[in-house]
């Protein structure tokens, strides 16, 4: 339930796409936090029939003064306190990350400890899948005022501005940023046949392995970033958030391949969310500057 007043808020703000088929975006994160206690604002950035790889289809974004509006009102709504977290995802222009940073600011102003998660997405292997104006904005409005950022590694490589070809350049490029925790999905592997989570703070550097699933569905990234905010909402130190958080969305992942689904089946595997059983190797690195071993 929402916080009572003088208790513990506990409501999570997700600004991300809403799509009317699948499970990424809002679909994603809205069902991950709700199904592990969390209630949620709900604010969609654009609206789409199903997720664009899946082919072409209409597209509505909302006009940028009504977008400004609706931020506004949340920003000085009466139930405020509640909110403990903000996670912002895909954006529709470039013009909402303004709204976006002005609303974690007054959540902050309400509530100080409140985290906020800017998972800037922007691309993958293939390039930036956003104007590059998007993207710009994300890289210079958003991640600069974030408690988490939570990038793929292309993402990153776009953001930096080079290639990120194994673990130490990665975690360099990760530390140069300045955030208190980034966390890098599609992560380089010490072991052959693998990926990884890769958690970079500003002492510890945490990479949790496990193979790689060919041809995965999408929404992996949305997912991950509200486990894990979740996780940290719940108390959960860096370690056990990240092993668990990992953990969950491999085994969702994992299970959504092998029924042949091509949408994770977050309310087949929800049980997965909260006790995942998926074994994954985390490695521990405390070297300075975050610099791998041998």
């Amino acid at each position: 339930m929402n916080a009572e007043p003088g208790g513990t808020p506990r409501a999570v703000i997700v600004i991300s796409s809403h799509v009317a088929r699948g499970s990424v975006g809002n679909r994603a994160a809205v069902f991950a936090l709700e199904t592990l206690g969390y209630p949620v604002w709900a604010v969609p950035t654009v609206i789409l029939p199903w997720h664009p790889g899946h082919g072409r289809a209409t597209r509505i974004v909302p006009g940028a003064e009504q977008f400004s509006a609706l931020m506004k009102d949340l920003e000085t709504a009466p139930w405020l306190g509640e909110v403990a977290g903000v996670l912002s995802g895909y954006l529709g222009d470039a013009a909402q990350a303004e709204a976006v940073a002005s609303l974690v600011a007054a959540v902050r102003a309400r509530n100080p400890r409140a985290l906020y998660v800017c998972d800037p997405v922007m691309g993958d292997l293939g390039g930036l899948y956003v104007p590059e104006a998007l993207a710009a904005m994300l890289r210079d409005a958003l991640i600069p005022i974030a408690d988490i950022v939570t990038p793929n590694r292309y993402e990153l490589e776009w953001i930096v501005g080079r290639k990120l070809d194994d673990l130490e350049s990665t975690v360099s490029a990760a530390r140069a940023l300045g955030r208190p925790r980034m966390l890098i999905t599609s992560a380089p592997s010490l072991v052959a046949g693998g990926t990884g989570n890769l958690l970079v703070t500003r002492s510890t550097t945490l990479l949790a392995e496990h193979g790689i699933v060919e041809r995965p569905p999408n929404g992996l990234g949305d997912l991950t970033a509200a486990v894990f905010l979740a996780r940290l909402l719940d108390g959960q130190a860096d370690e056990r958030a990240l092993q668990s958080t990992t953990a969950a969305v491999f085994e969702i992942l994992a299970r959504t391949t092998k029924r042949g689904g091509d949408e994770l089946q977050l309310e087949t595997d929800a049980q997965s969310l909260s006790h995942p059983l998926a074994m994954v190797r985390l490695r521990h690195f405390t070297l300075p500057g975050g610099s791998m071993p041998a």
